[in-house]
């Protein structure tokens, strides 16, 4: 979703709609104590790369979004970071990593079927001989789609230097597994802007069928952030992989 963000505008914002939450105390959870070398794929604005190399870990923090890595490096233990320009199908580096992280629904912008498998191929490439990926999905079964209207979504958020903002989303077309919809941002009665984002809604055994096709083996499933099993009626489907 972060490709939607280069305005820089909208990636001051993008903090404050998404506060630390379950999702991110799970995967610093993940990463453990033990020092690891951590790959963030999708790493928006960073606060989980940061707070994972401020817990001693060597993070690299990977988003095709500049103005997203701009607020990245600026924010605190920003610099104890790496922080590069890419997508997950073009990343190329020399290191491998103990741990890869997609977080925020990232492997939801994975369109198209070749896409998806070149993503994970190469995210697989960059993992150590025992290291594990892991990531989330909305479950398509719960249908989370349907609550993006305005009157469910709108919220008001306080942003340094801008005052108030005010946010919606508006679903535009669901087109058998693709979702389009529109974020607006009202940042005062003359000055606004929209970005138009599509995520791929899959169920569990579609995402097995992608990760076996990468060579990726060994899911550990789960259907809450409280590591609950996966089932259904799960609204997250949470997944970790190795070789």
């Amino acid at each position: 979703m972060s490709r939607s963000y280069t305005d820089p505008r909208l990636a001051a914002v993008y903090d404050r709609l998404n506060p630390p939450n379950a999702a991110d105390h799970f995967y610093l959870d993940l990463v453990g104590d033990t020092p690891r070398t951590v790959l963030d794929m999708g790493c928006g604005t960073g606060w989980l790369a940061c707070e994972m190399a401020g817990r001693g870990h060597l993070v690299t923090g990977v988003d095709p979004a500049p103005a997203m890595l701009d607020v990245a490096r600026g924010r605190p233990g920003g610099r104890t970071v790496t922080w590069i320009t890419s997508d997950a199908v073009r990343l190329a580096l020399e290191a491998r990593f103990d741990l890869i992280v997609m977080t925020g629904h990232v492997f939801q912008v994975f369109l198209e079927d070749e896409e998806i498998a070149a993503a994970l191929a190469n995210l697989r490439r960059h993992l150590s001989p025992d290291g594990r990926i892991a990531f989330e999905t909305r479950n398509a079964a719960v249908r989370a789609w349907e609550n993006w209207t305005p009157e469910q979504t709108a919220t008001r958020v306080h942003v340094p230097a801008m005052d108030t903002v005010d946010v919606h989303y508006a679903l535009r077309s669901v087109d058998g597994p693709f979702v389009t919809f529109e974020t607006h941002f009202q940042f005062s009665p003359a000055d606004s802007a929209v970005t138009t984002t599509t995520l791929r809604f899959m169920v569990q055994n579609e995402v097995a069928t992608f990760l076996a096709g990468a060579g990726l083996a060994n899911v550990t499933w789960y259907g809450d952030w409280n590591r609950s099993p996966l089932s259904p009626q799960s609204r997250e489907i949470i997944a970790i992989a190795g070789h």
